[in-house]
């Protein structure tokens, strides 16, 4: 009678068993099959299209008969130039895998090393207020001759365009520089994308391409205008003038609107010009988005904005590291150069101070003491780098996948732009605007550009050198009386831990300055537009959809 039922219980425990090896068999085919990304999507969340850097996103391909003369771009992540067949073993292929990263400081995350900063609900609020009209009939025109490189320009572009609304006149397209140190031809075409420009400010200012012919040989008024103005001098002293003249010709540009204390509406103007308005040219657009597109073949990328040029090391007086015929060819440059003031500069007390830009040697110290390892790609937003493979070789060492425009792209694709600075500046500046890091090594134009318009589009991570306190470190381990490793890496990472590119109200003056000074020691609009153009978005219940930081 008990027969059956042990017959029964076997079949059942059999059964169990086969039941259990197949769901392990299962198991362990989706253990096999799973891909493990070491570098995951790091492409910032796109904004909406208004506040988006402006390239290309929606198509892929560009014909560039349009632009130029039977050439065409296309998305080719490896460049001609460096095929898999001709490109050297770093270049062929991404990074190694990695799941921790070693560093100076032992592993450290990932996540730790490409984590964005906390945005703290900040969003773009440009809008003009209830109050905000259509411009008022044009009193005359507004001429500007820009000067200094392409992020000295801009700014000044776009000081000039809210000037222009505070003064009642029709601007005239800008005129770009092509005096300056670096002879550029280009036209504000040939940078800008004119009509955009056009078109975008029609609610605030109106904008004309040139000067009607009938006041081409009207007496016109030359004004440098006076540096960080306000409202009152530009509403009493440079608005009377139409009372005489039809054409103001604005002599220069830079610096010539304050900082601070201008009414809300002007200060969104500006954003608005800077963020919206003044998009680069379709080609420049086109040729960036594709330098984004092949770093981010390599996975997630620092922009190291190396401003170690001939042009910087000259001004600055900067000669660390150099040879005494390199500092003299510097020193002559400097003396021959009519328009740089100061000539006679302490090499020395520059760089104690924190004047000078860090050296490739320098910054690669600074890279492994963050924690960077050796295959982080990077990519150098730079023109000529002084003393080439010279100067770069400690750098390369460290860090090999270096990277720049002209290694990402061909001869013939980099061609359109080549001996036109404020072009090739153009290319660099949106790779750095794109970048998952951007590391200036000096606190010059571009780097404050850029660190302004990463923090607009949501406070992309930005670590700004401590150049001063990295000096002291840098010295003590030039003399042997400091070793790289944990300790150094730790006092790099505590300098540095609040200079990342959070969310802060813009600097006032420093204590103590007064007159030109006290304005020059403020941070600059453009650096950082909180808390004019960033409001705190709050909750849906309450009514207003953002409210300003208090």
């Amino acid at each position: 009678m008990q027969w059956p039922w042990r017959r029964r219980k076997v079949v059942v425990v059999m059964l169990r068993k086969l039941l259990t090896c197949a769901i392990c068999v299962i198991a362990l085919m989706g253990l096999l099959s799973v891909r493990v990304h070491v570098f995951p999507s790091s492409k910032v969340s796109d904004l909406t299209d208004p506040y988006k850097l402006p390239t290309v996103t929606q198509q892929h391909e560009l014909n560039y008969q349009k632009l130029s003369a039977e050439k065409k771009w296309t998305q080719e992540l490896t460049p001609p130039h460096l095929s898999k067949e001709k490109a050297p073993p770093h270049l062929s292929k991404a990074p190694l895998s990695s799941h921790k990263l070693n560093g100076a400081n032992g592993s450290l995350d990932f996540e730790k090393l490409w984590k964005q900063p906390s945005n703290r609900d900040f969003v773009p609020c440009v809008q003009p207020g209830s109050n905000y009209t259509a411009p008022d009939e044009s009193r005359g025109y507004l001429l500007v001759h820009t000067n200094g490189g392409l992020n000295q320009m801009r700014a000044g572009i776009c000081d000039m365009v809210a000037v222009a609304r505070i003064i009642n006149a029709t601007l005239v397209v800008p005129e770009l520089d092509k005096r300056s140190f670096w002879q550029d031809t280009s036209n504000f075409s040939d940078v800008f994308d004119e009509d955009h420009f056009i078109n975008a400010l029609a609610n605030d200012v109106k904008v004309i391409k040139k000067l009607p012919k009938d006041l081409s040989s009207a007496t016109k008024v030359v004004m440098h205008f006076r540096s960080w103005s306000g409202l009152e001098y530009y509403r009493d002293e440079i608005a009377s003038l139409w009372e005489e003249f039809q054409v103001i010709r604005a002599a220069k540009s830079d610096s010539r609107l304050a900082n601070n204390h201008l009414p809300p509406d002007i200060q969104k103007l500006r954003c608005r010009a800077c963020y919206e308005a003044l998009r680069f040219s379709p080609k420049i657009e086109a040729m960036g988005k594709l330098l984004v597109d092949r770093m981010r073949a390599y996975g997630p990328f620092i922009a190291l904005h190396l401003r170690y040029e001939k042009d910087m090391l000259a001004f600055s007086g900067c000669t660390h590291g150099l040879s005494d015929v390199e500092a003299e060819e510097l020193r002559t440059i400097r003396e021959n150069t009519a328009y740089w003031k100061i000539k006679d500069i302490n090499a020395t007390e520059q760089r104690s101070r924190g004047y000078c830009p860090l050296t490739p040697t320098e910054v690669g110290i600074f890279l492994t003491g963050l924690g960077y390892p050796s295959n982080t790609p990077i990519y150098i937003a730079a023109g000529e780098i002084y003393g080439g493979d010279t100067h770069m070789a400690d750098l390369r060492s460290r860090y090999p996948i270096l990277m720049s425009k002209e290694k990402l792209a061909s001869v013939e694709e980099l061609e359109p732009f080549i001996n036109h600075a404020s072009q090739m500046a153009a290319l660099d500046y949106i790779v750095s605007v794109e970048s998952d890091v951007f590391i200036p090594s000096y606190s010059g134009n571009m780097a404050r550009a850029v660190e302004g318009h990463r923090r607009f589009l949501g406070h992309r991570k930005t670590i700004s050198p401590d150049r001063k306190a990295l000096v002291r470190l840098f010295d003590k381990i030039e003399k042997g009386l400091l070793m790289e490793g944990r300790k150094v890496s730790n006092r790099i990472s505590e300098i540095h831990k609040k200079l990342q590119g959070s969310p802060r109200r813009r600097r006032g003056p420093v204590s103590g300055t007064k007159g030109m000074d006290r304005f020059r020691s403020e941070e600059a609009f453009y650096v950082n537009p909180l808390p004019d153009c960033l409001c705190k978005r709050v909750s849906e219940n309450v009514n207003a959809s953002t409210a300003s930081m208090r």
